[in-house]
C-alpha cells in the first residue's frame, strides 16, 4: 500500500505544469499556443523571456524533490519508495493528469530529482548541458547527451545499483520525449534557442 500511496503522491505533484500555470497566471497566455507548444522552460524562454523560464524551471525541478520528501515524511526514508515517488513524477511531468495526459519532457524534474539523490551527478550533468548550450545554442542536444551521461557518471561515482537504474530511467525519459527533436537535429531542421519576451507576443496579438 505504502508503494501505491507514493506512487500517487508522486504521479499528482509531478502532474503539476508549472509552465502552463505560471505563465497563465504571470503572463496570461497559454503556453501552448506559441513556440513547440511545449510546457517545458526551454518553450517558455523562447516566448516570454529568462526570468519566467526561471521560475518554470524551478517549480519543475523541486515539485519532484518536494514529493519524495512528502513521502519520506509519511513513511521514513526509504530508497526503493523514494525511486517509486521519483519515477511517478517523471511519469505525471510527461504525461500530466491536467492537461490530458501530455506534458513536458522530463529534463528539468529529471535533474531536479537527480540533484536530490545524487547532488554531484547533476552538477555535473548541468554543466554538461550549459556547455553544449552555449556552444551550439541547440538545447535539444544538450538535454539528450546531458541525460545520457548521467547514468554513466553516477556509475563511475559509484553510487548504488538502484540509483544507476533510476538515472537510466530518466535517461530514457528524455530520449524519448526528444525523440522528434532528434529527428529534427539529424535533418539540420532543429531551432536554436534565442530568448523571446512579451513585447513580441503584444505586438504580434495587435496584428
Amino acid at each position: 500500500m505504502n508503494y501505491i500511496i507514493a506512487a500517487i503522491i508522486g504521479y499528482v505533484l509531478g502532474s503539476i505544469p508549472c509552465g502552463f500555470v505560471f505563465v497563465k497566471i504571470i503572463c496570461g497566455i497559454d503556453i501552448r499556443d506559441y513556440g513547440s507548444k511545449n510546457i517545458g522552460t526551454t518553450n517558455v524562454f523562447r516566448t516570454v523571456g529568462a526570468r519566467m523560464a526561471s521560475f518554470v524551471l524551478l517549480g519543475d525541478m523541486f515539485k519532484g524533490i518536494l514529493a519524495v520528501i512528502l513521502v519520506n515524511y509519511l513513511f521514513g526514508i526509504q530508497l526503493h519508495l523514494e525511486l517509486v515517488t521519483a519515477i511517478a513524477v517523471l511519469l505525471g511531468h510527461n504525461y500530466s493528469l491536467f492537461l490530458g495526459f501530455k506534458g513536458g519532457r522530463g529534463v528539468a524534474t529529471g535533474l531536479g530529482l537527480i540533484l536530490y539523490f545524487m547532488p554531484d551527478v547533476s552538477i555535473f550533468a548541468f554543466t554538461v548541458w550549459l556547455a553544449i548550450v552555449f556552444v551550439t545554442k541547440y538545447v535539444s542536444l544538450a538535454s539528450v547527451l546531458a541525460a545520457f551521461l548521467t547514468p554513466i557518471a553516477s556509475y563511475y561515482r559509484g553510487y548504488p545499483g538502484e540509483l544507476v537504474g533510476f538515472a537510466t530511467a530518466a535517461c530514457v525519459f528524455v530520449i524519448i520525449r526528444h525523440y522528434e527533436n532528434i529527428k529534427r537535429l539529424i535533418s539540420g531542421t532543429e531551432v536554436k534557442i534565442k530568448k523571446g519576451n512579451m513585447d513580441d507576443i503584444k505586438k504580434n496579438s495587435a496584428k
